[in-house]
């Protein structure tokens, strides 16, 4: 029963007593009444607002407008309604506050319910708001963002309805972009929309597309060439360092992976991101600098099985990238990863000056793809590709020929 009832209830039980009281003592209620009639109309006006206080308390929990834990927004306050009293409604906001309203306020003015009643959970509708440079095409744009959210796992992101990605408005050299969503718990509002901001900023970084900013025009001295330069030596020797650890490229020369570190494109996910997905056809690998990254292979019989967890320094979707072949595997973002990705063109040019160096990348591949059927397996024995099945896939991929 909500509380104004009571209260109410119990209200009205002391009048008739007191009435009752004063009748079997004797006393005639009516004629004081009568002779009173200026005192009560000054009572009367002077209650004015508790009585419509009253009336409106009565009238908001009988027309079913607000209910207690209904999340609701009126004028600058956003709230979850805790409670509803004769006199007023008590919202608490996410900053552990109680705002007291008056009843006669909520009678008289607008106030918005958030989340639709139709729904068995609440699902209110976030907006966030992304400027991106023209030179993007927004098609591209929004294909982009909507497929990283789709594929991502936000925590408290309603997958139905899914979120949607479109282009507001076209500005002075910037598309504006806005990401919707539906947040199932309005009380964590702004942590979710840094989550979902996070994955469409890595998801842009990964695709080359940069955040519009205001462009300036300074003067560059001197010395800010060479600490470019240093910079980019500096990062190059980074890219350096990550090939020497991959077992893969331990075949190649020095000189040969200099080449592939000016390939190298940076790649960060955010956790929860499909960073590959089985069935999938890509050309490229990805390098783990930081963060951990799971394996999953997928079976439309069977549930999703977890293979193995990727650190910094291992590789996945070398098979793609030497091959053309689809993924054998999904593969998830742990945690938040920053990798580099390599696509088929950086690998082309070391092939096509030292075609033999294909023989070698084959044994290694030959050894990893055991190694992943035997964990797909469970440990037992897995379907193996001999090395020289893989060599000819891969002059095939390549035109190496013969």
């Amino acid at each position: 029963m909500p509380q104004i009832v009571e209260d109410l209830a119990v209200s009205g039980a002391f009048v008739v007593w007191v009435y009752l009281s004063l009748r079997m003592a004797g006393l005639e209620l009516g004629s004081i009444v009568a002779t009173s009639a200026v005192f009560t109309g000054i009572v009367v006006f002077s209650m004015q607002e508790t009585l419509g206080n009253i009336l409106g308390g009565v009238a908001v929990q009988l027309d079913n407008s607000i209910r207690i834990g209904d999340w609701v927004r009126l004028d600058d306050i956003t709230g979850r309604v805790v409670e509803v009293r004769w006199r007023f409604t008590a919202i608490e906001t996410r900053n552990r506050e109680t705002v007291i309203v008056p009843n006669s306020f909520l009678m008289k003015n607008r106030f918005t319910i958030l989340g639709s009643r139709a729904d068995e959970e609440i699902r209110w509708r976030r907006w966030v708001w992304f400027n991106i440079s023209l030179e993007h095409p927004p098609t591209r744009v929004c294909e982009v963002l909507g497929r990283a959210l789709h594929n991502a796992d936000i925590p408290l992101v309603a997958r139905e309805p899914a979120p949607t990605v479109v282009l507001m408005d076209l500005l002075n050299g910037y598309g504006r972009y806005a990401v919707r969503y539906f947040l199932t718990d309005p009380k964590i509002d702004d942590p979710t929309d840094s989550l979902v901001r996070e994955h469409c900023h890595a998801a842009l970084a990964r695709h080359g597309m940069c955040i519009a900013v205001p462009q300036e025009e300074r003067l560059l001295i001197s010395e800010d060439d060479a600490w470019r330069r240093a910079l980019q030596s500096s990062e190059l020797e980074r890219r350096r360092t990550a090939l020497a650890r991959v077992e893969i490229f331990s075949v190649l020369t020095e000189a040969e992976r200099n080449i592939l570190a000016t390939h190298l494109v940076p790649a960060p996910f955010v956790a929860g991101a499909v960073m590959t997905h089985q069935g999938d056809v890509a050309h490229w690998l990805y390098l783990i600098i930081s963060g951990e990254a799971d394996v999953w292979s997928e079976s439309p019989d069977k549930p999703r099985q977890l293979i193995a967890t990727l650190r910094s320094g291992d590789v996945f979707g070398e098979m793609g990238m030497l091959t053309g072949a689809a993924r054998s595997a999904t593969v998830t973002a742990k945690t938040h990863v920053d990798c580099y990705r390599l696509d088929k063109a950086g690998l082309a040019e070391i092939l096509a000056a030292r075609p033999g160096i294909a023989a070698e990348l084959s044994e290694v591949l030959a050894k990893r793809r055991a190694e992943l059927e035997r964990l797909r397996a469970g440990n037992g024995a897995g379907h193996d590709e001999s090395g020289e099945s893989i060599l000819g896939r891969i002059r095939g991929f390549f035109s190496l020929g013969d």
